[in-house]
């Protein structure tokens, strides 16, 4: 009877979870499933047979010199993205949770770009870093005396310019962030603090630093997640070029969908899954070594 009755007060519970529960199931579990299934299979748009293949996709990947690249340049991407977004945005969240003139105005214009899509935004930094004559930035530089600047189209600089635009598009939302953990520390530590005479590079150190370790986790590891998961922007900006020097994991798995090699695809997504999932065991890793340190 105990059992019963503890079934029936559980079941509404149970039936709000089933809805998210089969959307993850029917687009991610099921999803992965049958990438990874086809990952050992010989599957093509030039031949009608699917063939197993055993490891034979992997092997090809890994004497594919530009999946080195390709993951050589999303780890890149990844965690200089996420170092630079942080170091801006942490002290501006700082700045504008003190009590200064306009702070609410400042702050919608520093989210802004997250609102906006990251196709849009690509293609909007695009036409401003073009090096031809309607590109607003290269005007900028010639009509200041300097030569014009191939941001998306010059090997050794197109990869920054890319993470120049995400960090703008993102750091607003880890600002964001970092300003929703600064309101719930107490301001009685800071005035204690003062009263010890603690200056203010020391109450930022002691006080602030351990106060947003939460914040801090979950912005960079979600942002190092986002920034393996860089697509969009790639298509939007060089779509991988020039000479495959901004390719990341996604964009060539793409390419390869694209070429009908839809196997080979599928062994690049479980690369990118286990990229993904030894980068974010290795950051929470060192993460709790941090706050257990703090603790």
């Amino acid at each position: 009877m105990k059992k019963a009755y503890k079934m029936k007060n559980g079941a509404p519970y149970v039936i709000m979870v089933l809805p998210a529960l089969l959307v993850f199931v029917t687009f991610f579990i099921l999803p992965l499933i049958f990438t990874a299934k086809y990952s050992f299979y010989s599957w093509t748009n030039f031949s009608q047979e699917i063939t197993f293949n055993g490891l034979e996709n992997y092997r090809k990947i890994f004497d594919d010199p530009i999946l080195a690249k390709g993951i050589k340049n999303t780890l890149i991407f990844a965690f200089v993205t996420v170092t630079v977004q942080s170091l801006i945005s942490l002290p501006v969240s700082v700045f504008l949770n003190s009590k200064i003139k306009g702070s609410n105005i400042y702050r919608a214009i520093y989210f802004a770009p997250a609102v906006l899509s990251t196709l849009v935004v690509g293609y909007l930094w695009k036409y401003l870093m073009s090096s031809s004559d309607y590109g607003f930035i290269n005007q900028v530089f010639t009509g200041m005396g300097f030569e014009k600047v191939n941001f998306l189209g010059n090997a050794q600089i197109a990869l920054f310019a890319i993470i120049t635009i995400s960090v703008w598009q993102w750091f607003g939302w880890s600002m964001v962030i970092y300003l929703g953990s600064l309101q719930s520390i107490s301001e009685e530590l800071y005035e204690a603090a003062s009263v010890d005479g603690a200056n203010g590079l020391q109450k930022f150190w002691h006080i602030t630093i351990p106060g947003l370790a939460p914040a801090i986790k979950i912005n960079f590891v979600t942002s190092t997640i986002s920034g393996l998961k860089i697509f969009d922007l790639i298509l939007a900006t060089t779509n991988g070029g020039p000479a495959h020097q901004t390719e990341t994991i996604l964009s060539l798995m793409f390419s390869k969908f694209s070429d009908g090699n839809y196997g080979y695809a599928s062994a690049f997504g479980m690369v990118f899954l286990l990229v993904s999932m030894l980068v974010a065991a290795v950051m929470l890793g060192v993460f709790k070594k941090w706050e257990d340190r703090l603790g």
